[in-house]
């Protein structure tokens, strides 16, 4: 992909923001800010209290990054609570999803790979069973 405007160095002040429900996307790789076709780069901070709901990515996998503060993260039906410098692997098309429980906010980089693909990027099961009542059981 050749791209004029696209950046080599992303700053902060440069980042794609994207305000979601759970929390503003700081993008800091993708495709039209960069030439990336395998990686992109999301940096997410979400509150306390807040969650991106179980889902999957049916092209993409995924790797999430805790920088600051802690989720409970779950792949599949296994759940474990990340710290600060700990991941988590979501290989594609696998459910995922990321609780913040807990009072003071979390950020987290995310890593989906690739960057181009057909088809769509997230599709939500939170509604489904088992995913809807699994944080009940």
């Amino acid at each position: 992909m050749t791209c004029a405007h696209c950046l080599r160095f992303v700053t902060s002040a440069e980042a794609q923001v994207e305000v979601l429900p759970w929390g503003p996307h700081e993008w800091l790789c993708r495709p039209g800010l960069t030439e990336a076709e395998a990686l992109q780069l999301v940096r997410v901070s979400m509150p306390g209290g807040q969650a991106h709901r179980f889902h999957r990515h049916p092209c993409m996998e995924e790797l999430l990054y805790v920088v600051e503060g802690r989720l409970e993260q779950w792949v599949g039906r296994e759940k474990r609570i990340l710290g600060a410098g700990e991941l988590a692997h979501i290989p594609k098309d696998v459910v995922h999803g990321s609780y913040n429980v807990f009072k003071e906010r979390a950020v987290f980089l995310a890593v989906l790979s690739p960057a181009v693909f057909d088809g769509p990027a997230l599709i939500d099961v939170s509604a489904e069973e088992p995913w809807r009542s699994l944080r009940d059981a």
